[in-house]
């Protein structure tokens, strides 16, 4: 967020927690890009401040205390205050628990294969209405055909990428078993916490093959996963890289150095179909 919405998503945070009991006299800035994540400090909650325009915070908490339920390896929303999106100052507000980070965040890839196989495990016993990964691509596809949405894209770029996206959608589209994935389970979105690993962040959610969320975890990730399909798995990998790389290339994105990522990320694309 812009310093003049950052301020105020903080403010909005603080004081609406302040109302419901919590302590939360000042606020830490934990990750910062389109979406506020904020540590309210003297009562350690963690508080995820998003524009009321966005949303998508009441699936996120919906899916993310069903999962919790289930006894997934989640984030759970803070059991001090009802689970719901507070709204306040055109920002929707929600309030999770805190976990610790101990030891290195850099997770071995076997016990980061075991925490995604755990948590997918709990979610084909979640029944909740999410999109297919295919609406995402989708997505990804409209912003690039869109100039006005990516007018910093050029055409070459522009065509390269779009078809990059239509051939490994269709690569992927029909190929292994759908279920309720976290779409978005890369290093990022996995805490090493006291009590073991928890994954944050579930506005992703949709339904795929578990190897389109594999392919978001670092690759050694995959030779740990339990009946993982390896071709499958290089495909979304190259699906999940065109889809991040669209993104960086919105002209609302404000993911920190997202231009040169997005040059950069063209590039490793364009090695990949080289060798396809």
């Amino acid at each position: 967020m812009r310093t003049p919405e950052r301020l105020r998503a903080m403010r909005a945070a603080t004081s609406t927690a302040a109302g419901l009991g919590l302590a939360a006299d000042d606020a830490v800035v934990l990750h910062d890009s389109n979406k506020l994540a904020l540590r309210l400090l003297p009562g350690d909650v963690f508080a995820r401040v998003a524009p009321a325009s966005y949303g998508d915070a009441a699936f996120e908490l919906d899916i993310a205390r069903r999962l919790a339920e289930a006894g997934c390896p989640v984030a759970a929303p803070d059991p001090r205050v009802p689970p719901r999106v507070y709204a306040r100052d055109d920002f929707d507000i929600t309030f999770w628990q805190y976990y610790e980070p101990v030891g290195p965040q850099t997770m071995p890839p076997d016990e980061y294969a075991a925490a995604l196989a755990r948590l997918h495990a709990g979610m084909r016993e979640v029944d909740v209405p999410t999109p297919h990964f295919t609406d995402r691509v989708e997505e990804a596809q409209r912003l690039v055909a869109d100039p006005e949405q990516s007018p910093e894209l050029g055409a070459a770029d522009r065509r390269f990428l779009s078809d990059t996206l239509r051939d490994m959608r269709d690569a992927v589209t029909g190929r292994g078993a759908d279920q309720l994935l976290h779409g978005e389970p890369h290093p990022g979105n996995l805490i090493a916490a006291a009590g073991g690993p928890r994954f944050i962040d579930f506005e992703t959610c949709c339904r795929g093959p578990v190897e389109f969320d594999l392919a978001h975890a670092p690759d050694a990730v995959g030779d740990h996963y339990p009946g993982a399909d390896r071709e499958l798995l290089r495909r979304c990998r190259l699906l999940m890289l065109a889809m991040i790389t669209a993104w960086r290339w919105d002209r609302t994105d404000e993911f920190p150095d997202g231009r040169r990522l997005g040059i950069e990320w063209l590039d490793q694309i364009r090695a990949a179909r080289a060798r396809d």
